[in-house]
C-alpha cells in the first residue's frame, strides 16, 4: 500500500490547530519513520471580480481603476504568499525543536484539488477539524473536511485539540472491509505499537459482536496490544463519545463507507456528531 517515499503530509493555516496538526504528524513520523511534509494551500476566495465592475465605471476612468485592481490582487496574493512562507518556516521551526525533519510545500487553488494530486505520495494526511476562516463555529466540520475524507483514500487524522502522546486508541469495529482496513493498520502499523486498544461494537446484536470481537482480538492480540473488548448499547454517537470519555481514550479509529449498523459512521449524520461532540482526534479509513 506504500512505500518508503509515502509522507506524512500536514496541511496548516492560521487557525488555532495548526500547532496540534504540527504534534501530531511529527508524532507519526517519528513512530513511522516516514518523511514528514507541511502543506500550506492558498486558495483564492470566491468574489467579484474586476471585471464584473467595468460596466458601472465611466468610460474615461475604467482602464486605470481596473489596472489599480489588477495590481491591488496581484499584491494581495503576494502577501498571502508569503505569509504562507512563514507559517512553513514557523511550523518547520517547532517540528525541529522536537527533533523532526520536515520538508516544506506551499500550492495554490482548492485543498481537496491539490490532495488528490498528491495522493500517491501520502501515507497519512493530519488536518485540523476547521481551517482558519471558520474555527470559530464549533457547531459545524470545516469547509474542506468532508469532500476530502470522500476524495482521499488514505487515512487521515482529523486533529481537533492540543497534542497528547496516545496512551490508550479505541477502534469502532463492526466487521465491514473499512473498519477491517483500521484493524489492519493497527495491528500492523508502528504507529501503534505497544499501544493499549479498546475494540468497540455498536448495536451489534450479541452473538454477531461476539463472534466479530473474538476474530479482532486474536488479530490485535497476536499483534502484541493489550486488548479490551466491549459492545455498547444506546445511540451510536453518544455511547462512542460517553466510552471515549470515560476511559481517556487518546485516539479513536474508524472505518469510512462501513455497510452494517456503523455505516453512517464517515460524512453521515453520526460521524459528525462524533467529531463535533468528542474533544480527542479521529483516525479515518477507508
Amino acid at each position: 500500500m506504500f512505500n518508503n517515499d509515502n509522507k506524512i503530509l500536514a496541511c496548516i493555516d492560521g487557525s488555532k490547530y495548526s500547532q496540534s496538526v504540527c504534534d501530531y504528524a511529527a508524532w507519526i513520523s517519528q513512530r513511522t519513520g516516514a518523511p514528514l511534509q507541511l502543506l500550506h494551500n492558498l486558495e483564492h476566495p470566491a468574489g467579484a471580480s474586476t471585471a464584473d465592475l467595468s460596466g458601472a465605471i465611466g468610460l474615461g476612468s475604467r482602464d486605470t481603476l481596473l489596472q489599480e485592481l489588477t495590481e491591488v490582487e496581484e499584491q494581495r496574493n503576494r502577501l498571502m504568499m508569503e505569509q504562507g512562507k512563514l507559517m512553513l518556516a514557523a511550523a518547520k521551526e517547532r517540528i525541529g525543536q522536537g527533533g523532526t525533519e520536515a520538508s516544506t510545500k506551499q500550492r495554490h487553488g482548492s485543498l481537496t484539488e491539490s490532495l488528490i494530486e498528491m495522493e500517491d505520495d501520502i501515507r497519512v494526511l493530519v488536518l485540523g477539524i476547521r481551517g482558519e476562516e471558520h474555527e470559530q463555529d464549533t457547531t459545524h466540520l470545516g469547509a474542506h473536511l468532508e469532500a476530502t475524507i470522500r476524495a482521499l483514500h488514505r487515512p487521515i487524522l482529523v486533529v481537533n485539540t492540543e497534542f497528547t502522546v496516545p496512551e490508550k486508541v479505541m477502534l469502532a469495529y463492526d466487521g465491514s472491509e473499512a473498519s477491517s482496513k483500521a484493524l489492519d493498520m493497527l495491528a500492523q502499523s508502528p504507529l501503534f505499537k505497544g499501544i493499549p486498544v479498546h475494540l468497540v461494537t455498536v448495536g451489534e446484536d450479541p452473538a454477531d459482536s461476539n463472534t466479530l470481537q473474538h476474530k479482532a482480538t486474536e488479530v490485535l492480540q497476536a499483534a502484541g496490544h493489550t486488548v479490551t473488548a466491549v459492545t455498547l448499547d444506546g445511540k451510536p454517537s453518544d455511547a462512542l463519545v460517553s466510552y471515549q470519555a470515560e476511559h481517556d481514550i487518546d485516539l479513536t479509529l474508524m472505518g469510512a463507507f462501513s455497510h452494517t449498523r456503523l455505516r453512517e459512521l464517515v460524512l453521515g449524520s453520526l460521524t459528525a456528531k462524533v467529531l463535533l461532540k468528542s474533544n480527542k482526534p479521529l483516525l479515518l479509513l477507508r
